[in-house]
């Protein structure tokens, strides 16, 4: 492997082990991990970049590729047709396999309504709030307004006693989501190992943010490579870290097979 050549400066958790694709999962988060995050989620550009490389780590991997998001496995679709991967979305509440059965729990609707009308009311009345609905998830974002990081807390609060204790509140950059209990990505991780092409594999799982946490844990405890991108922080479950999305690619690009140099015929 080519892998990361840090400056003397960094840490050492930069310098990631020797990884062989042939036998490893590879679970990949999406914003903040493969993709620079965006004033809104939905203004997030797939670099060519990207679209290139993700074709060619599934083939190296064999299929054991999934990307564990989350967005909905609709939004992931939009940003990267015409690909159809393997996913997760809503943090483990919506599941695509490699045969492309879905997933997914049966949700009251009654009672998401009810809180997503109150939370729409809400960001009426507070400018810089921004309500993300994703149908079977509520995401609550204050990228726009940072000072009202303690309102959103509040307002997603009263919004989950509506819901009731079925529902639970995750906490991620600048961003209060709220989702139905017992889902997560580490849920999503362990249900695709169970199956073909995961089964059997080393997983890899890479992720940025505290909602990531679940699956970095779960990677970590299975003896697999957990990775956090970014600054380091203590309740991380991850022992290696990349700095951020360029490292990340650059990283995933050095696991790929050294492409032949075409030759020069002498003329």
């Amino acid at each position: 492997m080519k892998g990361i050549r840090p400056a003397v400066s960094q840490p050492s958790e930069y310098r990631l082990p020797t990884v062989d694709l042939r036998t490893r999962a590879l679970f990949l988060d999406v914003d903040g991990t493969l993709l620079e995050f965006a004033p809104q989620p939905d203004s997030v550009i797939v670099p060519d970049r990207l679209r290139n490389l993700v074709p060619e780590l599934t083939r190296a991997t064999g299929g054991a590729l999934a990307l564990v998001s989350g967005r909905t496995i609709a939004q992931l679709d939009a940003l990267f047709r015409p690909m159809v991967l393997a996913c997760s979305g809503l943090h483990g509440l919506e599941r695509r396999d490699v045969l492309g059965v879905m997933h997914r729990p049966v949700i009251n609707d009654e009672k998401l309504g009810r809180a997503r009308s109150f939370l729409a009311a809400m960001v009426q009345v507070n400018p810089g709030l921004l309500l993300e609905n994703k149908h079977s998830t509520l995401a609550l974002h204050y990228r726009q307004a940072p000072q009202l990081g303690p309102i959103a807390r509040r307002l997603v609060s009263q919004a989950l006693e509506i819901l009731g204790s079925n529902y639970c509140v995750l906490e991620g950059k600048m961003v209060f989501e709220l989702k139905p209990d017992g889902f997560s990505k580490s849920t999503a991780i362990a249900a695709f190992m169970r199956e073909p092409p995961f089964v059997r594999r080393s997983p890899i799982f890479v992720g940025d943010d505290r909602t990531d946490e679940a699956g970095l844990a779960y990677v970590e405890n299975l003896g697999g490579l957990a990775i956090h991108v970014g600054p380091a922080h203590a309740d991380s479950g991850a022992t290696w870290r990349l700095p951020n999305v360029a490292a990340v690619l650059d990283w995933l690009e050095s696991l790929l097979p050294a492409r032949p140099r075409p030759s020069r015929s002498d003329s």
